[in-house]
């Protein structure tokens, strides 16, 4: 096992991946901007490094700061968390040749997953269901429309490079294809540096569904069942279920042995997420994360498994801690985003807790580096917590989570609480009825 890691994030994340690391006796080391000096991880870890002021590229994204910050501590390892470098393959290379372990897949690995059009390519050739579409890059319009005639429309073109809805366009006819080729090229290249685009077939009322896997590296694998991911505004999940309310065993059975025989095809090392849309009862592929998740923790509630102690485990080379067959599928968890953020507008909010008081009781988890008195800094994601609750069925779980939403006081900021204390009474969702447009259509309608 590893001596001492780097846990090259911030925020809740960070804290996440700190508190694993003592679980297993590892020596911590928290890198850090100007403006998290006083962040909860940082006062928890074994060591501290400052790498540089607020903006991300002059700290969380330096990898040379990162890498100095390594050799001063001595650190045999580093954990990415989610996003900043997480995917990152050139980093992942670049920890290799110095003989840091990075915490995560091959770097080849993440270099075929975070091109959205090899991604589709080898989920077809591992068995994975894909959405129909173009087989690369789409570069004018009469090929756009030529594809569009073949899978039918409406069409959504997506960047290649692309995540978080930016470089996403849909087309409903003829009429509209070259403009929506035109917008979605130029929105990838400033989001991305890359214009290159492809097409798929849209779905109009899908579900998000996603595939929790693990992998050894060496051709062993297993799948922790599914999320269901189908709130979302703007692209970006808010409230996250597992498993999910629509699907059958049977279903979650085949769908996540589909998921790990493509881990083990792979020989992908560590922790991933294949994503899928759901509609009429099947599955299209999307992407696939090749890091730890935000909404990870409601898969460990209901398998009781520590992702993180698995992700180090792998990467220490020590394999899996479990067969498929050990792991369980117990009860329903739920995740809300608690974001720093007015509940309807969804303006950041950054500034001072002046008071803050969490939720407790069985089956209620927050994973939160935030405190009374701490001053959240504008330079960042607005994510604060996330707070989880499990309950031995999708009832008793929504009623904890009405009551643990109850509970829950941040003063000094806007957060998105209220936004959840709406939702979690509203009858469609208390039925399950809801898809990946239901949310920004309820938002309007306010």
């Amino acid at each position: 096992m590893f001596k001492k890691v780097l846990i090259a994030n911030r925020g809740e994340i960070a804290l996440r991946i700190l508190r694993a690391c003592k679980e297993l006796d590892i020596g911590t080391v928290a890198v850090h901007s100007t403006a998290d000096e006083d962040a909860m991880h940082v006062r928890l870890a074994d060591e501290s490094v400052c790498i540089g002021p607020p903006a991300a590229k002059d700290s969380y994204l330096n990898i040379h700061e990162i890498l100095a910050a390594c050799e001063i501590t001595g650190a045999d390892a580093i954990h990415p968390g989610y996003g900043f470098l997480s995917e990152n393959a050139k980093f992942a290379e670049i920890l290799e040749e110095h003989k840091i372990t990075f915490i995560g897949p091959s770097a080849e690995h993440i270099r075929i997953m975070g091109d959205k059009i090899e991604a589709k390519k080898t989920a077809k050739r591992l068995g994975i269901p894909v959405v129909p579409g173009s087989e690369g890059e789409v570069t004018d319009e009469s090929d756009a429309k030529r594809i569009a005639k073949e899978i039918g429309y409406p069409v959504i073109i997506k960047a290649a490079s692309g995540g978080g809805g930016r470089g996403m366009k849909v087309a409903n006819s003829d009429d509209e294809i070259g403009n929506a080729l035109h917008m979605a090229r130029t929105e990838a290249a400033a989001a991305f540096g890359d214009d290159t685009v492809y097409i798929e077939k849209y779905l109009a009322t899908p579900r998000h569904i996603e595939i929790q896997v693990l992998g050894d590296g060496k051709g062993g694998g297993v799948h922790l069942g599914e999320r269901d991911c189908s709130l979302q505004r703007r692209h970006q999940k808010m409230w996250e279920e597992a498993t999910s309310p629509i699907l059958t065993d049977k279903q979650r059975s085949e769908i996540g042995e589909i998921c790990a025989s493509a881990i083990r095809g792979l020989k992908y090392s560590g922790a991933g997420t294949i994503e899928f849309l759901y509609e009429n009862g099947e599955f299209y592929f999307i992407e696939m994360n090749t890091r730890l998740q935000v909404e990870h923790t409601i898969t460990e509630m209901i398998t009781r498994i520590d992702l993180v102690n698995e992700q180090l485990r792998i990467a220490a080379g020590e394999g899996l801690s479990m067969t498929q067959d050990e792991i369980p599928f117990l009860g329903h968890a739920i995740e809300c985003r608690i974001n720093a953020e007015h509940p309807r507008t969804f303006v950041p909010s950054p500034g001072t807790i002046d008071y803050y008081h969490p939720p407790g009781g069985l089956g209620v988890r927050l994973d939160s580096g935030i405190y009374q008195g701490y001053k959240i800094p504008p330079y960042y994601d607005s994510l604060i917590g996330k707070l989880i609750v499990h309950g031995r069925n999708r009832p008793e779980c929504l009623m904890r989570l009405r009551r643990a939403l109850d509970e829950f006081v941040v003063d000094g900021i806007e957060t998105t609480i209220p936004l959840f204390q709406d939702l979690v009474t509203n009858p469609d969702i208390i039925a399950g009825n809801y898809d990946i447009h239901w949310l920004e259509k309820y938002l309007e309608a306010k």
